[in-house]
């Protein structure tokens, strides 16, 4: 979620510290050798590293994405092939990710930030004038810290969707992933991630950090009901509708984990 599994970055840790003291030394200790790593990425993967930082960093401003659209709105420049070539790299280089929402047409497809070392960076370390060299640690449980959690968690999902399939015993069925969105009048709701099967199933797919067990209460199972039934509406799909939740330590049973038919962990992630 801090590193995104770079190898280079994972051998700069020190196994006496542990991971948020490793994070402080890395990022923003005095002399942290990971302090300017960003910087360096963009202008030695890229000609024109400007354009390529400026539309991640719009990016990470909006956890869901953007469209194309939206990001030639905030560059404040023209369209055209140039800003094709840019995402398209982007999306090669795994900085970002193109995706289409459930029941949206290819033009209307969504770019989204899904480098975790810049999402952090862009986060917690740009910008950062402090002389903490704690930093980390010290702010350990904010608020701003669990909603970067939460983020980073979901984007560790989507990086692992073969592994979800298989957990879910449904690796060999043909399926479609997407997100979902709706923006009504008076209500809203999003879906983090849609298994479309062939097999006239469609898992609705809520992902969750938790440092324990993950509780379901009764408002939050009241909305998932709500959100199955709004998107069942919306899409006036007649597929099954599973509820399904990704969580790093599993759910904790109780009256209102029985409305979930299907749940994934952070170990089925990183099964061989």
């Amino acid at each position: 979620m801090t590193f995104g599994g770079i190898p280079y970055y994972l051998n700069l840790l020190q196994k006496n510290l542990s991971l948020n003291q490793n994070i402080d030394a890395l990022l923003f200790a005095p002399s942290a050798q990971l302090k300017n790593e960003y910087d360096f990425l963009f202008q030695s993967l890229f000609s024109q590293a400007e354009t390529y930082r400026a539309v991640v960093e719009i990016l990470a401003k909006k956890s869901v994405g953007l469209s194309r659209q939206e990001i030639v709105s905030s560059l404040k420049q023209p369209d055209g092939g140039g800003l094709t070539v840019v995402l398209e790299d982007l999306c090669r280089c795994d900085f970002i990710r193109k995706y289409s929402a459930f029941g949206k047409k290819e033009r209307e497809s969504i770019f989204q930030l899904t480098d975790m070392f810049s999402l952090f960076y862009l986060r917690f370390v740009k910008g950062y004038n402090g002389k903490d060299p704690n930093h980390w640690v010290n702010m350990m449980d904010s608020p701003l810290q669990n909603t970067w959690r939460g983020y980073a968690f979901e984007q560790v999902c989507l990086l692992h969707i073969p592994q979800i399939k298989k957990a879910l015993g449904i690796n060999g069925i043909q399926s479609d992933i997407s997100s979902w969105y709706y923006k009504g009048a008076k209500e809203g709701a999003q879906i983090d991630m849609i298994i479309d099967r062939r097999d006239q199933t469609i898992n609705l797919c809520e992902m969750k950090y938790s440092s324990a067990e993950y509780e379901i209460t009764k408002a939050y199972n009241e909305k998932m009901l709500q959100r199955r039934e709004l998107f069942r509406k919306q899409s006036k799909t007649r597929k099954a509708l599973h509820l399904t939740m990704i969580t790093t330590h599993g759910l904790l049973q109780n009256k209102y984990s029985g409305d979930i038919q299907s749940e994934v962990t952070m170990n089925d992630l990183f099964e061989g």
